[in-house]
């Protein structure tokens, strides 16, 4: 095995594996009552964008769709860590607000 063979091995197994490893990532913002608030939009929509473009740049500099469609999965992995986030984000906001309404009215009920 030639050192080119080795590591094209090893960068397939572990790009494939860290497609796998976004699931837990995508469970844990998915549960999360807090709002999925340890997850950095920053960081992921860097990760997204750096795949999409190292996706891009495998089609037109390398003629290499698998390469592409390795990048374009993990894009992928990056797009939905982002929407659970989004959507987390947007119903712990919601019943935030709804809980300071219910608050204010009970108070309000009270001095009344």
């Amino acid at each position: 095995m030639t050192t080119a063979d080795f590591t094209l091995m090893a960068f397939t197994l572990c790009n494939s594996l860290r497609v796998l490893a976004y699931v837990p990532q995508i469970w844990k913002a998915a549960i999360d009552d807090g709002g999925a608030k340890a997850i950095s939009y920053t960081t992921w929509t860097l990760f997204l964008i750096s795949h999409l473009t190292t996706a891009a740049y495998a089609v037109t500099n390398k003629d290499d769709a698998a390469l592409a469609l390795m990048f374009l999965m993990n894009a992928a992995g990056c797009a939905a860590i982002l929407a659970v986030a989004l959507l987390r984000r947007h119903l712990h906001k919601k019943s935030q607000s709804r809980t300071r309404a219910e608050i204010v009215t009970l108070k309000l009920r009270r001095v009344a």
